[in-house]
């Protein structure tokens, strides 16, 4: 029997209260003092928009060489449930693409119809088909008809070298206890869910969330963002407008083959592991702001200034998808014979603008701060960013405290 860690556990089965505090007892960005813009929900997460649960299954097992289908096995599952694991009813939604090398199942018919239908999915690029059956399996286990069901959204990141990604190793039971065990409240970042094998600017990086709530002279509304994080090269990486890449050079990937009591010393880069700068990024924006379908559209394409701000260009190799909800108008898609809607006016939607650039933003960094060093496959591994480091490369530039 694979041995599944005691993380997959606590976030497959329970995801209780103290599962939540145990999450949150590491630091994240704003704790270490990286001054962002804005102003954060309670949580500082996606769940700070009323009725949003996720849910994470993670998948720990094995080192050494790569067996293919035996491990070791770096990844794992994500879902956000957009009104709660109960509800059939569908919400505004929108997307955009910055480079399109991914996968997003499902989305033409957001596209075309306007609507999300039921959970979203994050996983590793070829488990997308398994968590897509999965899911449409578990969505008409809770008695939602097959025309609902049909087309759900899977999105998806490559976590190769750390992941023996052609093992195969997420199962239906995996993404039925991400979907069944999804809960509002606080959300566990970095090595977990669909971000357990990811990098981003050369750096271990995984799940990250954040949220802003806007003035109440701008309607009070809150925007929450989710990113599953796996791009960038590391001199471009830039942290509160300060070139954290050009400062902290060293700590690169590499594989690690050293003998007995070696430590690092034999840990070098070697032809063959993923070039610099390649790698996706998936970001889910929800906002209970009342916007329909073409202003989603727009909210979605503003996170790809938040990725460019990081540092990421999406390069041809990379997967920038950016799927945006709305929470409001509850009963839309209802066929009632007329929709009663309501929609915030074009020329007040710059600030949902502005909070979504600076939550993505933020995401992608918590992401890292909470990440762990990995090593995975063959004895590949992916470096921490140094807490210390990135606050005194802050500091030097008059950024940090």
């Amino acid at each position: 029997m694979r041995f599944i860690s005691r993380l997959y556990i606590a976030l497959s089965l329970s995801l209780s209260v103290s599962t939540w505090a145990a999450a949150q007892a590491k630091p994240r960005a704003r704790d270490l003092g990286v001054p962002f813009e804005g102003t954060p929900g309670r949580l500082n997460a996606i769940t700070d928009v009323p009725g949003i649960e996720v849910g994470q299954v993670t998948l720990i097992s094995g080192n050494g060489p790569l067996v293919v289908g035996k491990g070791p096995v770096r990844t794992g599952v994500t879902t956000i449930h957009p009104r709660g694991k109960g509800s059939q009813d569908p919400v505004f939604a929108g997307f955009a693409t910055l480079n399109g090398n991914g996968e997003v199942t499902g989305i033409q018919w957001v596209k075309e119809s306007g609507f999300l239908w039921g959970p979203i999915m994050l996983t590793n690029t070829l488990s997308v088909g398994l968590v897509r059956d999965a899911t449409i399996e578990w969505t008409m286990k809770q008695g939602w008809s097959d025309w609902l069901s049909a087309l759900p959204v899977v999105a998806e990141n490559w976590d190769s070298p750390l992941n023996d990604i052609d093992g195969f190793h997420v199962q239906k039971r995996d993404v039925f206890a991400a979907l069944d065990g999804a809960k509002g409240g606080p959300v566990a970042e970095g090595n977990v869910g669909a971000g357990t094998g990811t990098i981003c600017h050369e750096f271990k990086c995984g799940i990250g969330t954040a949220s802003r709530v806007l003035d109440p002279a701008a309607g009070g509304f809150t925007v929450g963002v989710l990113v599953q994080a796996n791009q960038g090269a590391r001199d471009r990486l830039s942290i509160a407008g300060v070139p954290v890449g050009q400062e902290i050079t060293d700590l690169l990937p590499c594989y690690s083959t050293p003998p007995a009591g070696a430590g690092d010393s034999a840990c070098v880069r070697q032809k063959g592991q993923r070039p610099p700068g390649s790698g996706s990024i998936v970001v889910v924006i929800a906002t209970n702001a009342p916007l329909v379908a073409h202003q989603l559209d727009r909210l979605a394409r503003h996170a790809v200034l938040a990725v460019g701000r990081v540092g990421g260009l999406g390069e041809d190799d990379s997967g920038d998808m950016f799927l945006a909800f709305s929470t409001a108008n509850p009963g839309a898609a209802v066929d009632t014979g007329l929709a009663r809607l309501t929609m915030l006016p074009n020329h007040r939607i710059n600030p949902l603008f502005e909070a979504t650039v600076q939550a993505t933003e933020e995401a992608i960094v918590n992401a890292m701060v909470a990440a762990e060093t990995m090593t995975g496959a063959n004895g590949f591994r992916v470096y921490a960013l140094p807490h210390d480091r990135l606050m005194a490369a802050l500091k030097k530039y008059g950024r940090g405290r």
